[in-house]
């Protein structure tokens, strides 16, 4: 017969062999850095509570085909503090084989004894069997957003994306895109200008590790529902946060009033010629639009041909009228046992995504070599 149970140190090889295949479409054995981060992160995660561990799913003979990453990370909400985990790295080996494995792992999952069980990376078949076990997906934090910022270069890096030896033609996109950004500085759906941003934004400078600590704890506690992260667990997750090798550099930047006073916080990752990946950008109230009109000058002036990023309803709502487009890749859902508690996630009053969530880990974008 089947079981579940937590993972132990023994499982890690076979997580990472899983890992490779079903979640990186990898080929070959996982990386030894893989197997190491895949232990680090899920036996020892920033927030510890031995009440809420990462699941296994075992066949019949004993060999490991499921998992479930679990990451703790308490919330507060009202002055109280909820036991929370977020659930990731979801996948099943040989699901033709034992076609209830993953339900079986995710009802195990809520099961547990957190209030609020999330995910931010639920794909079409998990979001299916979360919507079966009652979970509650969020369109307004599921909505992922772009903003094309050289529409030739744009064009490139998706080639090159789909087909490596496309990235020739990167080059070739430069000149028309200079050309197309000289026409005039009225705000297009196509690229940015040389002059939308020109001497209008606000000023930005990088955000050392601990002073990024001390304005996500700010920013976040804007909102009804939040982490309770303490000093030490952030401070590790923004240490982590640093390597997405397959995202490109890190650039990690606080936004500054006319005063000099920090209004916002962006982190994304991107190289010249590339589509960069934001992680997170945080804001003071009504400082959202200021905030992102100071990334994309950023990101343009590094050469990026493009930004993409995960929405939070502030975040959605600032956006509109900038020329964003929006579509959906993946879900963001929580399951709480007191259904009270979803009030501030239906109300966009909750700080869910990014790191509130798994995408601050290595484990989305690092190469592990």
């Amino acid at each position: 017969m089947s079981e579940i149970r937590p993972l132990e140190r023994d499982d890690i090889s076979a997580i990472a062999e899983m890992f490779q295949r079903i979640l990186r479409k990898g080929h070959g054995p996982a990386p030894l850095g893989a197997r190491e981060y895949l232990e680090t992160l899920f036996l020892d995660p920033p927030y510890r509570d031995d009440d809420i561990q990462s699941l296994v799913h075992l066949r019949e003979d004993g060999t490991v085909n499921g998992f479930m990453g679990v990451l703790p990370m308490p919330f507060v909400y009202q002055g109280k503090t909820l036991k929370s985990a977020i659930g990731g790295s979801f996948m099943v080996d040989g699901h033709e084989q034992d076609p209830y494995a993953g339900a079986r792992l995710l009802r195990a999952f809520q099961s547990g004894p957190q209030d609020l069980s999330l995910t931010e990376t639920a794909n079409d078949v998990s979001t299916t069997m979360w919507r079966k076990l009652r979970g509650t997906v969020l369109p307004d934090y599921s909505l992922e957003w772009l903003r094309i910022l050289r529409p030739a270069g744009f064009i490139a890096a998706m080639a090159a994306s789909a087909f490596p030896p496309a990235a020739i033609a990167k080059p070739l996109a430069r000149p028309f895109d200079a050309l197309l950004r000289r026409r005039g500085a009225a705000p297009q759906w196509t690229h940015v200008s040389d002059a939308e941003f020109a001497g209008k934004t606000l000023a930005t400078e990088d955000a050392d590790a601990a002073e990024t600590v001390s304005l996500f704890q700010q920013f976040v506690s804007a909102f009804a529902l939040h982490p309770q992260w303490t000093e030490n667990a952030l401070q590790r997750m923004v240490h982590e946060s640093q390597r997405k090798a397959d995202y490109g550099a890190m650039v990690r930047r606080k936004v500054l009033s006319r005063g000099g006073k920090p209004v916002g916080l962006f982190l994304y990752y991107g190289d010249a010629g590339g589509i960069g990946r934001v992680i997170q950008i945080l804001s003071l109230p009504g400082q959202e639009g200021p905030v992102i009109d100071a990334m994309l000058a950023d990101a343009t002036e590094r050469g990026l041909v493009a930004l993409r990023g995960r929405g939070q309803p502030t975040l959605i709502n600032a956006m509109l009228g900038r020329r964003f487009a929006f579509i959906h890749a993946s879900s963001s859902i929580v399951h709480a046992k007191d259904k009270t508690l979803l009030e501030p996630f239906i109300k966009g009053q909750a700080f869910f995504n990014g790191f509130a969530g798994e995408s601050w880990t290595r484990l989305l974008g690092d190469r592990f070599d």
